[in-house]
């Protein structure tokens, strides 16, 4: 029976408010305990899951046919409140499967070529009003720095909004709804339904529903001018989706567009920010890998030459190791057992939910020894599995937003380290806490500009 599997012995309510305020401090007690896999009770689930960091037997989960392991939708109702329920996100089955056809050209690999100079512009627009509005000290928050970046990039790659009262309502509004889940505090409306009351605009849910609302008005806005305005040059990923169809010829809805476009402007921009923050620190923090990168940087001709830069070979393992240290989601989307089987060589009953556990897995001490360590080099002497190695999920719900992010990274890691002098402003170390379902620096890291 599933209660087999390792349970982890705490009562419920304590083990989900643990859950919530120190997710790490969780998974890695519980570990310690049951390496592989073991049951937890935790919000956002419904009852009791199943942890796994084994990587084939993750590689099982995700790969399965539909006869073993389903992968409902309804599963990540804890996204609900923010994303609605129509974005590919959300969906299951034939309907998942043909949204993701529709939605994965945007993110085609060859059109990130086209990104490169938006991306290089926007940083190097970010970083001067940093050093005009620089305090004293010089010192500034990079998680910030980062949001302002990939949230830009985002608004202009997803709508092609560079500027206009529409886009800078729009920035505005999404760095305030974001920032209101910036803490395992702030952030249990999302797990624990109670506490999403509407008490009038000065109540925290009651904030973020009006928010919301504004945002969802101001991207309706958008799709209702855009349909009534064709126009066959645009580029960005609203134009590709409004001019998709599936093979019936059926393109998508309003409400449809709507949860697609909030989830690719939430999802493709703080997860990014968050590993930009993560990246740039490990450079400061430990000078040879500063060093090494200025090197390599040296050796690209010409500056402009985007994917040469994307394709040099320590700033991709720099950023692998980024994502390993540091995975932004903690868990895989989940799945449900279908029929009675066994994992491990224990026994899942039907219905049973199996999550991979991404953060675990990328702490696996015999896959990455010491893996406490920041050591980039792991990934220029061997390669890994697509599910030893997996920041961003993995099978028919890995991110479809990968190539933008990985992309994007790497240009404004090598635009920052080529152009600016920085230094940490605090050298003590920086723990990874909640942010909504994320995880991101304590304290948002604090640097100099020199």
């Amino acid at each position: 029976m599933l209660t087999a599997i390792n349970p982890i012995e705490t009562i419920s309510l304590l083990q989900q408010i643990q859950w919530v305020a120190d997710p790490v401090g969780y998974m890695e007690k519980a570990v310690r305990k049951y390496p592989d896999i073991f049951t937890a009770k935790i919000v956002g689930f419904g009852g009791s899951i199943v942890f796994v960091n084994e990587p084939q037997a993750i590689q099982q989960i995700l790969t399965n046919d539909r006869k073993q392991f389903s992968a409902p939708g309804e599963l990540n109702g804890i996204l609900k409140p923010i994303l609605g329920d129509a974005s590919v996100i959300m969906l299951d089955g034939d309907r998942h499967k043909k949204r993701r056809q529709l939605v994965m050209p945007s993110f085609h690999g060859s059109r990130m070529q086209n990104y490169g100079q938006l991306v290089f512009e926007i940083t190097t627009k970010v970083f001067k009003n940093l050093d005009i509005n620089k305090t004293q000290n010089r010192s500034f928050t990079v998680r910030d720095a980062m949001q302002d970046i990939s949230l830009q990039i985002i608004l202009q790659a997803v709508f092609g909004l560079y500027e206009g009262d529409r886009c800078q309502q729009l920035k505005k509004l999404m760095s305030q709804m974001t920032e209101l889940f910036n803490s395992p505090f702030t952030s249990a409306a999302l797990f624990f339904p109670s506490l999403q009351k509407d008490f009038g605009a000065w109540s925290p849910w009651g904030n973020f529903v009006r928010q919301k609302e504004q945002i969802d008005k101001l991207i309706y806005l958008e799709i209702a001018e855009r349909r009534a305005h064709p126009d066959p040059s645009r580029t960005d990923i609203l134009a590709m989706l409004l001019s998709a169809s599936d093979e019936e010829g059926k393109g998508m809805t309003d409400l449809e567009l709507h949860d697609e476009l909030l989830a690719l402007l939430l999802a493709g921009h703080e997860t990014t920010a968050t590993a930009m923050s993560w990246a740039l620190y490990w450079i400061h923090h430990l000078p040879d890998i500063k060093e090494k990168l200025w090197q390599e940087l040296k050796s690209v001709t010409d500056p402009t030459d985007w994917m040469s830069i994307f394709r040099l070979p320590y700033l991709t393992a720099v950023c692998n190791e980024t994502l390993r240290i540091h995975p932004v989601a903690m868990l895989t989307f989940p799945r449900v057992v279908q029929e009675p089987m066994e994992l491990l060589g224990y026994k899942l009953e039907s219905n049973t939910i199996v999550l991979g556990c991404i953060y675990l897995l990328h702490h696996r001490e015999e896959l990455y020894p010491n893996a406490e360590l920041f050591k980039p080099e792991r990934f220029l002497d061997r390669q890994f599995s697509p599910y030893e190695f997996m920041p961003f999920g993995g099978g028919v719900r890995r991110c479809v937003g990968e190539a933008l992010a990985q992309f994007e990274m790497k240009i404004v890691l090598a635009t920052i380290l080529a152009n600016y002098d920085l230094e940490l402003a605090e050298h003590k170390p920086v723990k990874p806490q909640r942010r909504g379902v994320t995880l991101a620096p304590a304290g948002g890291i604090k640097m100099n500009l020199k």
